[in-house]
């Protein structure tokens, strides 16, 4: 493609390779030094001047590490004289800190997203976002990407006449009647209250998933504790089968084995916003790549990008 010019942090350079490959242009590369002291360094190695430049980089473990490593790619192209610099964002972690929950207490993801205007971000592509209010935590355009066509897609090769999508929580109770309808199946959900980042109680489920197979779709999976108690009172409610679907499979400290440990668990499936696990019996990492090169390559040539995110 004439006058884009992509690079990759060290985040998830595999996913940035093959975004390349579907917008068929190079992915250049980027020099990253760490002084003595400890201080990143980065440099562009490629020209930038009066270009589109895309910069991939999703919010993985070390998030802060990756996090500052982003901030320098951009103030390296803002000084390199790009044109427009895209901040290519798979997975944005600081997008659970998406409000005041308690006394005291930082909103991070305003914060970082500020810091990334601030280092020269001029628009920024993302994939499901935590919650919908953090699109408004940007000063600049944002396009908003979902991955639930692509999970639709793969799920329609099962028989769905009985089958139910089930959202652990409130919160993502739309997204999950969204994807119930692209599915053609009934939508229940889950009453939980979270009392730390790993001490999740649900109280029922809401809704009928009594003989059911069921589709239990979450944004993002960490340590997995949601879906694990949401399992204990699907297992109380006696449903036939079970099938874990999410966008961000970062599955840390084990939750990858846990989950597929448990016999009802017949499927997990993820995208690969973020790197993913060791290889399991049990997971399908689905590729985004054809979706976020389309979204860019609509960037880059001034067309609509509302195709690809909407979700209504």
């Amino acid at each position: 493609m004439r006058d884009i010019t992509v690079f990759s942090g060290s985040a998830h350079p595999e996913l940035a390779e093959e975004i390349c490959s579907h917008l068929g242009t190079r992915l250049h590369p980027v020099q990253l030094n760490r002084f003595a002291n400890d201080v990143i360094e980065v440099q562009l190695q490629a020209n930038c001047r009066e270009r589109d430049v895309f910069l991939i980089q999703p919010l993985v473990p070390p998030v802060q590490e990756h996090l500052v490593e982003l901030l320098l790619m951009l103030d390296a192209a803002r000084g390199a004289s790009a044109a427009r610099t895209t901040v290519v964002l798979p997975h944005y972690a600081y997008a659970r800190s998406d409000k005041k929950d308690a006394p005291r207490i930082s909103i991070g993801a305003r914060l970082v997203a500020d810091l990334m205007v601030a280092a020269g971000a001029s628009r920024v592509l993302a994939m499901t976002l935590h919650s919908p209010q953090v699109h408004g935590f940007f000063s600049v355009p944002v396009d908003h990407l979902h991955a639930l066509r692509e999970l639709a897609a793969y799920f329609r090769q099962y028989d769905l006449s009985n089958t139910v999508v089930v959202s652990p929580d409130l919160g993502n109770a739309k997204e999950a009647a969204h994807f119930a309808r692209l599915l053609g199946t009934g939508v229940a959900m889950g009453a939980k209250q979270r009392f730390s980042d790993d001490r999740v109680v649900i109280s029922s489920v809401i809704g009928e998933v009594t003989g059911k197979d069921v589709i239990v779709l979450d944004d993002e999976i960490a340590k997995g504790s949601t879906v694990i108690e949401l399992l204990d009172r699907l297992r109380e409610q006696r449903v036939r089968t079970v099938r874990v679907a999410c966008t961000h499979g970062l599955f840390s400290g084990g939750a990858i084995e846990r989950l597929s440990s448990l016999p009802e668990v017949e499927e997990i499936v993820c995208t690969n916003t973020v790197p993913p696990p060791k290889p399991s019996d049990k997971l399908t990492v689905l590729s985004i790549a054809p979706a976020l090169a389309e979204a860019m390559r609509r960037i880059h040539d001034g067309e609509s990008v509302s195709a690809l995110f909407s979700t209504s």
